[in-house]
């Protein structure tokens, strides 16, 4: 069964977008299983930019049908938009795309309760504010709504109601002005019509598709070090980002997975809360955002910037069962005099090569480093492993020595045609 999977092996952010795109020129079916519109994949197509958030990035491969699993959390109202922007620039989407009937639904009063609690938080956890965190507790509550109530009007009304009646209880307790049922509703129901057609048992869908030989590809959001249950908690998203997340969030058996490739960026960035150890000095990572035009493709947040972490990759490479490793971005480091790796953390004067599941731990991590002497030349027009200068070929040998993983591909830069296999 020809099935691949794309993951992110840091904290989200890693180019997954184009590399996705890429790999979809060979794929029949291309599926979302996890994450919402919290999420932005980024795809230049000669001149073009392509935003997508819940669509797959494989739906500007025309000849290739896409679905968005189980385990996704879906904003409708954003679903139209991403759809009507699309189509708006001569994307065929609605005869190419499908549903979960057991994906949750992201509302607007999710959004509103997602803001009151990061308000209450001071930002803490820095969120998008796009309610996914809410929407997926109200699954784990077992009070969510699910796609499928998209074809039965009067039932969704009277769960989407309820539903705000018990936030309007919560906002109660600190004097939050309640939200209008009616006006909600109003602005909701305007999204049922256009989003119920696309409504499937889509776990059928995929195991058909695995069964007639078709190439499937299994897109991921965010990284691993965003993992709900692995990652750096609690400054994490809201569902699974690693291979778990595959099987549940797109209703598939863990032996249809035939190949698991990980992506990672040239050097680490990450957005929101948390603890980076590699993270670097306010003017050095200015430097580097500039380079890498390093902000949010959801938000337009700046991203934090950091030296790649050895220790953080080789661990998402053993959660994962990493098979094939893609670097991107190796262009933003052209301009480098020198360029540091992370091979290992002190705590306490103790060294460790794992990543501490104790976020105040995390937090107080030393990182080791090995330095080496950068390439000071463009690698932007480069396709082939031969014609990079040494020096980045001693960086990357080194790097896929650290983390575990054969580098399989190499992007310098945005477009389509700036990456090479090796």
């Amino acid at each position: 069964m020809a099935a691949k999977v794309v993951l992110g092996l840091q904290w989200g952010d890693e180019g997954k977008g184009k590399i996705i795109d890429i790999l979809a020129e060979d794929a029949d079916v291309i599926v979302r299983f996890q994450g919402g519109n919290n999420a932005g994949h980024t795809v230049e197509i000669g001149d073009d930019q392509f935003i997508l958030h819940l669509i797959p990035s494989g739906i500007l491969r025309p000849n290739s049908s896409c679905i968005i699993g189980n385990g996704v959390v879906v904003d409708p109202i954003g679903l139209v938009a991403e759809i009507e922007g699309l189509e708006s620039r001569g994307i065929s989407v609605r005869d190419r795309l499908q549903l979960s009937s057991r994906a949750h639904l992201v509302l607007r009063f999710h959004k509103e309760l997602d803001a009151w609690k990061e308000s209450r938080n001071n930002g803490k956890i820095g969120t998008t504010l796009r309610g996914i965190g809410p929407a997926y507790a109200d699954k784990a509550n077992r009070i969510g709504i699910r796609a499928s109530s998209l074809k039965n009007k009067s039932k969704l009304e009277q769960q989407y109601k309820s539903n705000l009646a018990e936030i309007n209880t919560l906002f109660a307790t600190d004097n939050t002005p309640p939200l209008d049922a009616n006006e909600e509703w109003a602005i909701f129901e305007k999204s049922v019509a256009e989003v119920a057609p696309l409504v499937t048992d889509t776990t059928m869908s995929v195991n058909e598709a695995l069964q007639e030989k078709k190439s499937v590809l299994f897109e991921g959001a965010q990284g691993t070090w965003l993992d709900i249950d692995h990652g750096t908690y609690p400054f994490v998203t809201s569902s699974n980002t690693t291979i778990g997340g595959v099987c549940t969030g797109a209703g598939v058996a863990p032996q249809c997975i035939e190949k698991v490739i990980g992506v990672a960026k040239a050097y680490t960035t990450r957005v929101g809360g948390g603890a980076f150890p590699t993270e670097l000095s306010a003017v050095e990572a200015d430097a580097l955002r500039k380079a890498g035009n390093e902000f949010g493709a959801t938000t337009g947040r700046p991203r934090r910037c950091g030296w790649f972490d050895a220790v953080a990759t080789r661990y998402a490479v053993m959660l994962n069962g990493v098979d094939a490793l893609v670097v991107t971005k190796l262009d933003v480091l052209d301009h480098l005099e020198s360029i540091r790796i992370c091979t290992g953390y002190r705590i306490n004067g103790v060294e460790i090569n794992t990543m501490p599941a104790d976020i105040d731990d995390l937090e107080n991590v030393v990182p080791i480093y090995e330095d080496f002497s950068g390439w000071q030349c463009s690698t932007t027009d480069v396709r082939e492993w031969n014609a990079l200068p040494e020096n980045a070929k001693n960086y990357l040998e080194r790097l896929s020595e650290l983390v575990g993983a054969r580098i399989e591909m190499i992007s310098i830069g945005p477009r389509r045609r700036q990456a090479f296999t090796i």
